[in-house]
């Protein structure tokens, strides 16, 4: 082989080997941002709930959960993931935390605003409010799982 051709051949393998490095670095970016436009493509997202019951009503607050309130998530798309109280006190006398999961914001409003117009759920909230309103405050944030979170 002539060093004219060897020249030539140890180009055409610089460049092979540039364009994969090249390729490879692109290939990792556009994954990583893949995987975050997925995840915002897919849309999932929680909801953590903290109500905050009238004084003496937590266990209302509960029964109403624990017999109608989830059900009824489920029927609208609303996924139940988990439901909580408190350990110390104050808030363990009188605070429900819990999350839920949407397959976007969009559904959480649409979900939330067919809940509201349910005709199970505006009997069961009239009963359960009908001694005096069952809770004094609501406070909700929507959260996207992390890329490390087990839940996702």
């Amino acid at each position: 082989m002539s060093s004219l051709n060897l020249v030539r051949m140890l180009k055409v393998v610089a460049l092979l080997t540039v364009g994969f490095a090249l390729g490879s670095w692109s290939t990792s970016v556009t994954s990583a941002s893949s995987a975050a436009d997925v995840s915002a493509q897919s849309g999932r997202v929680f909801e953590l709930r903290t109500y905050t019951a009238t004084d003496g009503r937590l266990a209302d607050l509960q029964a109403r959960f624990r017999n109608h309130t989830m059900r009824i998530f489920e029927k609208h798309g609303m996924k139940n993931i988990g439901y909580w109280v408190p350990q110390d006190a104050p808030a363990k006398d009188n605070t429900l935390i819990y999350v839920i999961s949407h397959e976007s914001r969009e559904a959480a409003k649409i979900s939330w605003s067919a809940f509201a117009k349910d005709p199970e759920w505006q009997k069961v909230s009239k009963e359960s409010n009908a001694n005096g309103a069952i809770l004094k405050g609501v406070v909700s944030v929507f959260m996207d799982a992390t890329d490390y979170s087990p839940i996702k």
